[in-house]
């Protein structure tokens, strides 16, 4: 090698590292990023709870007795706590996913668009499941 690529000080790079959990609140996240992590979120819970769900459907329908059983189980504020999570699992999942589709047409994928769509998620499911809160706890 020659004097002068030697003697070339080397630059300094920057200091790359993965993100851990508990560093997702310093990180600065967009909107869509938010999106996608709980559309994954939101997807497996639907996911993990459809089991459980189609047990306590097959059951309440098997005579009145029975469905009068899960009525009063249904009755429970820790439960229609869990469902309002659930409604809100598939709210926000029926949402991202449309959001999803439009952009695989490669309709909106642009900064500023994208970024208005991830938001308009984010808010309308938020709507639909204080709606259907509001049926569930029994206000109209």
């Amino acid at each position: 090698m020659s004097e002068a690529v030697k003697e070339v000080p080397k630059k300094e790079r920057p200091e790359i590292r993965n993100i851990h959990v508990t560093d997702l609140m310093n990180y600065n996240m967009t909107p869509g990023a938010w999106v996608s992590i709980l559309h994954r979120v939101s997807g497996a819970a639907i996911f993990l709870m459809l089991p459980f769900l189609l047990y306590m459907f097959q059951h309440s329908v098997q005579s009145e007795m029975s469905f009068d059983y899960f009525k009063g189980v249904l009755a429970h504020p820790l439960v229609k706590l869990v469902l309002l999570g659930l409604i809100w699992a598939y709210m926000h999942h029926f949402c991202a996913g449309f959001r999803h589709l439009f952009m695989d047409m490669h309709m909106g994928i642009e900064k500023d668009s994208s970024r208005h769509s991830a938001v308009s998620v984010l808010v309308v499911s938020l709507i639909l499941t204080a709606l259907a809160g509001l049926k569930l706890f029994g206000v109209f």
